[in-house]
């Protein structure tokens, strides 16, 4: 890893180069070599963490290492286009949640899409089409009436049709790079671009159609994060949730009204206040979990009871380090993250206004 490939990772108070460099190697001494990145070694893999995980990699200048990471998902999609939620450290014979869960299948589409904007490889592009065209029809056969998409379908062939708010929103997000792939390829999809309106409309105006988890900080920001809410409807969202989900100098709770902050929530409100324009109280969050830094293997704790003065689990984790390292890489101004989260050739799809 050269610094010129990476000078984008070094931020004040939140990464020296040293400091990013071992997290870098952090994450590539998970990987496997088929290029399955798990949670952790002897832990599972899910398709969306591992696409995070990824996405870091790419930011981070590692492309051979997010190639080979996106070359397993390809190798191991199932017949119907989706994945299983969970395989036992990265093996996919070692499937331990049969489910498929529809964000974790769609994401495919945010992670193709940062790879080829930070490498141009049409090749690539053309090579994963077929992977990604086959993920967002099985996602889409799971959209409800309503715009919104059912959370997960079962190893039987049927649906949980209930919706979760931030699983639609990061939909959102995916559906809209897979029309940026589309668009790149000369591929028309009018259907999709349907089915992202139908979508944000959902999401911006029936809260009622998703699953109450308010006590999420996830439903929180990830309509904003999701490109779903933009400007004074962004704003009003993150302001109105800041003090029951922002613990200052610990970071971000995972739900409320628990004494308990995770890194990756922290990693992408940080994210979410840079889409927002508000790179300086992104930094302050950033900078807030200095503390679940493991400097031995340049990972991150996953999260911090701060009541207890402990970290827990003990565990440390790839889409930790991952969803930091975009969140840095976003504000260091790498090129690909900013356009994947900031929106930056990504269509809307219908107006959503138009949508009943």
């Amino acid at each position: 890893m050269t610094a010129s490939r990476t000078e984008h990772l070094v931020l004040p108070g939140v990464l020296t180069a040293e400091q990013a460099a071992a997290t870098v190697a952090g994450l590539l001494a998970v990987q496997r070599e088929d290029g399955a990145i798990p949670w952790f070694r002897g832990h599972h893999l899910d398709p969306w963490d591992h696409t995070e995980a990824a996405m870091a990699l790419d930011a981070a200048g590692e492309h051979e290492a997010a190639e080979r990471a996106y070359e397993w998902l390809a190798r191991h999609q199932n017949a119907d286009g989706s994945w299983y939620a969970a395989y036992q450290d990265g093996d996919f014979a070692q499937v331990t949640d049969r489910g498929r869960e529809t964000n974790f299948v769609a994401y495919i589409a945010v992670g193709v899409w940062h790879h080829y904007l930070s490498t141009g490889d049409d090749t690539f592009l053309d090579g994963m089409w077929p992977t990604v065209y086959a993920a967002v029809e099985y996602v889409l056969r799971l959209q409800q009436p309503g715009g919104e998409i059912g959370w997960k379908g079962e190893d039987d062939g049927t649906f949980t049709t209930d919706a979760l708010l931030t699983g639609s929103s990061s939909i959102h997000h995916a559906l809209r790079c897979a029309l940026a792939i589309a668009e790149q390829r000369e591929e028309a999809q009018p259907d999709w671009e349907l089915a992202v309106g139908a979508l944000r409309h959902a999401i911006r105006r029936h809260p009622e159609r998703f699953l109450d988890k308010d006590r999420y900080s996830m439903d929180w920001y990830y309509p904003v994060l999701g490109g779903a809410l933009t400007d004074a409807e962004a704003k009003s969202r993150v302001e109105d949730g800041w003090e029951r989900f922002v613990v200052p100098e610990y970071g971000v709770r995972c739900v409320v009204p628990n004494p308990w902050v995770t890194g990756g929530e922290s990693a992408e409100l940080a994210l979410t206040l840079w889409v927002m324009g508000e790179s300086d109280r992104a930094l302050e969050i950033l900078k807030s979990i200095r503390h679940l830094r493991d400097d031995e293997s340049g990972l991150y704790w996953t999260g911090y009871v701060f009541e207890d003065h402990a970290i827990w689990p003990r565990e440390l984790t790839t889409w930790t380090a991952g969803s930091l390292l975009l969140a840095v890489a976003a504000l260091g101004g790498h090129e690909a993250t900013c356009a994947v989260f900031g929106g930056e050739r990504l269509p809307l799809g219908l107006d959503p206004d138009c949508c009943a």
